[in-house]
């Protein structure tokens, strides 16, 4: 199984099944179809913690990437690991006018491309560059799915 979903939010009312197959469709797009990816959605306070241990920032951040490609030792078929926060994705997609599931999608989009080596904050060029892939890859999902229930 290429992608590993987990949920950690009490309340959340994810489709785990669709995030699942959203994250096939993001590593096809991006050209690791065969890669495996752990995707876990969480809360603004784990997420404080995970930015704060990893990144020394003491603020609770919309998606985190831990690369498996980048750690020492053998290689592995495990790309890595995607954190996104539901509450801060839920704030974000309100400020941009746009869905949870779109928010979402971006969000994961944006983390697989850590994962594959994109880095915006290296320099204005990367940036772009990264901006103008994860605008790429949105397309080419088209429609994004209905994540969470109701």
């Amino acid at each position: 199984m290429p992608a590993l979903v987990r949920c950690r939010l009490r309340r959340a009312q994810l489709v785990p099944s669709r995030l699942q197959r959203l994250a096939e469709q993001i590593l096809a797009a991006v050209g690791e179809s065969t890669a495996e990816l752990s995707l876990d959605v969480v809360g603004d306070g784990r997420m404080r913690r995970l930015n704060r241990d990893y990144r020394g920032k003491d603020a609770s951040t919309d998606v985190l990437a831990f690369s498996m490609r980048e750690a020492a030792g053998p290689g592995s078929s495990l790309l890595g690991d995607v954190v996104i926060s539901l509450p801060t994705a839920a704030r974000q997609a309100a400020a941009h006018g746009h869905s949870v599931d779109v928010e979402i999608a971006t969000l994961l989009i944006h983390g697989v491309l850590h994962l594959c080596g994109y880095d915006h904050e290296r320099s204005a060029r990367d940036a772009r560059l990264m901006g103008k892939k994860e605008q790429q890859v949105l397309r080419a999902l088209g429609k994004i799915p209905r994540l969470l229930k109701n």
